[in-house]
């Protein structure tokens, strides 16, 4: 018979709120203990959200995090779930400085507590910067079975915890997790959990958050695996989600406590009995989604998650007709509701008639508000006044636009969504103060020939379900165009898209330079060009609005170069 019932509560937490989050473990905690859990394993800081960033540092949030943490001891035992081990994420503050630390909450009392060993400092991550790191073990024993456990990072690293706890003897690790999203992140998950479990020679039990915290976005796809490295459980990705998995386990046996290795371990006892019930069946194991479907997830949460957790109710975009603009208003759609997106088209004298038409359309097609907001008249004082020629002219159009929007924004309490892609973000083809204006921007972080796969594959979903597709099929196959002077499309002064993505690709997401970028097949005329407009826009994409990341190397959070710069590749 099983000896032990973990739960693994994959939950959305938000940054900052110790009350909505606390609430939040006792919420799961009920439904854990109601599905006969013996533990209850939550993710990294779900406590205080993550990540905190300088909040961690702020010594009345920090105190707040421990007051909180005694707290929810307390109201977990007064709701009657004290029989249930609660494995909490929290920040931790004590004589050394902050720390990211977990903590086992049981009978009324935080009856565990262990700090991150390895502290992760490069892409997304600062961890260095904010906390210190831990260099203790303990091993919780529950039913007789010693659980230990060990955060994120530290389960990433050769090494270290993971082959202390096998050398101190456990019989089951839980690894609480806030590991963000990035495309093919979830191929890495499963044999990295297989490869610690052999280490640790018991079975991983590793859950990781869900939702989005302004650019970051995390996709759950919680795993157990056997001690062999067997996968026993998948949850699916994101979406909050409870997995319950019995565990039998040999148990009952005696270790000593002390020092192994680099770290200190201490045994905590909790109970001996093994309380008799029913076994479970084997959990479910959940596929992964398809490239495709898991990006459009992954934007859909961000947009969601940013949008609710900052207040606002309502969105609001221009709609071109063009494909960017359909894209993010469907993802909108998809994240809100078609009630909540407003769409206003903006002619001005250069706009053809099937981009108003296909604005229309797409509005028509998923249901949300439609304005029309002619901008010609608002150019012309404009260009008549300051006498305005050329670039000058095409961009105060977008300025206008832009302006439009906020004003928008400003009467009605609408958050402005920002329609740019990555490509024309990496090469400056956008103008600032005018279609980069905007609160947020779903799409910053994807190619421009990623958004046209994801606005078929939205398409054929929905044909898929008897739906009317969102896109119309006009905007996905038109030459894309700003539409800024008379038969303008980008490829008048853009390589074409599948050219400049290959290479962007390489110089942006793998940091390859001039020679590299060479071997790899790609022209010196093309480079030379190419870089020149990426680095020349390092002022634009800092002042662009924050967007989901989706790729290991975003603008912004995880690609961070100087403005003023001398260097130049070749």
């Amino acid at each position: 018979m099983p000896q032990l019932r973990i739960a693994l509560a994959q939950v959305n937490a938000t940054v900052g709120d110790l009350q909505g989050n606390a609430s939040l473990v006792v919420d799961w905690t009920r439904k854990a203990r109601e599905g006969g859990a013996h533990v209850a394993v939550f993710p990294e800081m779900v406590l205080t959200g993550y990540p905190v960033e300088d909040l961690a540092i702020r010594t009345s949030f920090a105190r707040a995090s421990a007051e909180a943490l005694e707290t929810l001891a307390g109201s977990l035992e007064a709701a009657g779930l004290g029989d249930v081990a609660a494995v909490v994420g929290y920040l931790e503050h004590d004589s050394v400085g902050p720390r990211n630390a977990v903590a086992v909450l049981h009978g009324g009392r935080v009856v565990a507590r262990q700090s991150k060993h390895h502290l992760p400092n490069y892409g997304v991550f600062d961890e260095r910067r904010y906390f210190k790191p831990g260099s203790s073990l303990d091993i919780v024993r529950i039913n007789g079975v010693e659980v230990g456990m060990v955060i994120c990072e530290d389960l990433w690293q050769d090494g270290g915890p993971i082959t202390a706890l096998g050398d101190a003897g456990v019989d089951v690790v839980v690894s609480p997790n806030a590991s963000p999203y990035e495309r093919n992140k979830d191929d890495q998950r499963l044999p990295l959990v297989a490869r610690r479990a052999a280490e640790a020679h018991a079975p991983l039990a590793y859950c990781n958050l869900v939702g989005g915290q302004d650019e970051l976005v995390f996709d759950g796809d919680s795993l157990v695996v056997s001690a062999e490295g067997r996968l026993v459980g998948r949850a699916p990705q994101f979406v909050e989600h409870l997995m319950f998995v019995d565990f039998d386990l040999p148990g009952g046996r005696e270790y000593e406590q002390g020092q192994i290795g680099d770290f200190y371990v201490r045994r905590v006892f909790l109970s001996d009995a093994v309380p008799a019930y029913e076994p479970l069946p084997a959990p479910r194991v959940f596929e992964p989604l398809s490239d495709e479907a898991e990006v459009w997830h992954a934007l859909v949460t961000g947009l969601r998650d940013y949008v609710h957790k900052n207040g606002f109710r309502s969105v609001v975009l221009g709609l071109s007709g063009g494909i960017d603009s359909a894209v993010v208003a469907s993802l909108a759609v998809d994240a809100l509701g078609a009630d909540a997106v407003y769409g206003v088209s903006m002619p001005s004298s250069y706009s053809s008639e099937h981009s108003r038409s296909d604005a229309s359309d797409m509005a028509e097609r998923t249901g949300l508000h439609f304005t029309t907001e002619p901008i010609g008249e608002m150019v012309d004082v404009y260009v008549s006044q300051l006498k305005l020629t050329g670039l000058a002219e095409e961009n105060i159009q977008a300025r206008c636009r832009g302006m439009l929007l906020m004003a928008l924004s400003n009467q009605h309490g609408h958050l402005v969504l920002a329609t740019g892609n990555k490509s024309e973000l990496a090469v400056g083809y956008s103008t600032i103060y005018g279609d980069a204006v905007g609160g947020y921007a779903p799409i910053k972080d994807v190619l421009k020939t990623l958004v046209w796969d994801l606005a078929k594959w939205r398409n054929a979903e929905a044909e898929k379900r008897g739906e009317n597709p969102p896109i119309p099929e006009n905007s996905i196959s038109k030459p894309p165009s700003a539409e800024l002077r008379p038969g303008q499309v980008d490829t008048d002064s853009l390589p074409d898209y599948e050219i400049l993505d290959a290479l962007l690709d390489d110089y942006v997401h793998c940091d390859r330079g001039y020679d590299a970028l060479l071997a790899a097949g790609h022209s010196p005329e093309l480079v030379d060009r190419v870089l020149r407009m990426v680095d020349k826009a390092e002022y634009k994409r800092r002042q662009y609005p924050p967007g989901t990341k989706i790729s290991n190397k975003a603008f912004g959070r995880d690609r961070r170069l100087p403005i003023t710069s001398g260097w130049r590749e070749g």
